[in-house]
């Protein structure tokens, strides 16, 4: 999946206003319809600090993988059901390497998802909520109206362990959302993200590659 920063960005931002649910089955309609041509400007007065870096593995180890990832990509889900299990077991479980993940918002549904994942709370219930988002993409992502995926990602949610409530507070939490949104942008902009999953390598970026790709690349930048 690629897409231009500026433009996904002031996507994923409109469709917080275009359509932030607050119950199912309703809408509210956006204070500023043109809040996201000028959504550069805006995010860069918010503060971004607050929001966590979901990382696993060894935080002292010689190698740091980034993942830029995106729920609504359906590379990124296959990523996830295969090389994903490998590297974990080879690398991460391990303490090979410090793996962080970072989402990418290419459009207001990867951003419900993410804002879904990170509402369980811990780094690891983030990880067993996102494994949960990636393997069920082909059924909530496609789900129909905006109304209908959402309710697909509380089922998710529900299933997870987390109660409506908690989901709720955390699907209508708009300032949350602008700076998850903020805090992607500065994060692809720095690393010249552009599409998904992409990886960078202690600094270096890569495309989605074969598994085998990667621990060889992983491996070289150990020694």
């Amino acid at each position: 999946m690629s897409r231009l920063m500026l433009i996904s960005a002031a996507v994923a931002v409109f469709g917080v206003g275009a359509y932030f649910v607050t119950s199912p089955g309703t809408s509210v309609a956006p204070a500023d319809p043109l809040g996201a041509a000028h959504a550069q400007e805006a995010n860069a007065d918010i503060d971004t600090s607050t929001v966590a870096e979901m990382s696993l593995g060894n935080a002292d180890a010689p190698v740091t993988v980034i993942e830029y990832a995106s729920f609504t990509c359906p590379h990124c889900a296959s990523f996830h059901a295969g090389a994903y299990k490998d590297l974990k077991a080879d690398y991460i479980d391990t303490g090979k390497i410090n793996f962080i993940y970072r989402e990418v918002y290419f459009d207001r549904y990867g951003l419900w998802a993410s804002m879904i994942a990170r509402c369980a709370g811990t780094t690891e219930k983030f990880f067993g909520m996102a494994d949960l988002i990636y393997a069920g993409q082909s059924e909530w992502a496609r789900a129909g109206e905006p109304t209908a995926i959402v309710e697909e990602l509380r089922k998710i949610g529900r299933l997870a362990g987390l109660d409506g409530d908690t989901m709720e507070a955390c699907l209508q939490d708009g300032e949350n959302a602008q700076t998850l949104v903020a805090w992607y942008q500065e994060n692809a902009q720095a690393d010249g993200v552009e599409s998904t999953p992409s990886f960078i390598i202690n600094g270096e970026k890569y495309s989605n590659m074969p598994y085998d790709e990667m621990a060889a690349i992983i491996d070289a930048a150990a020694e």
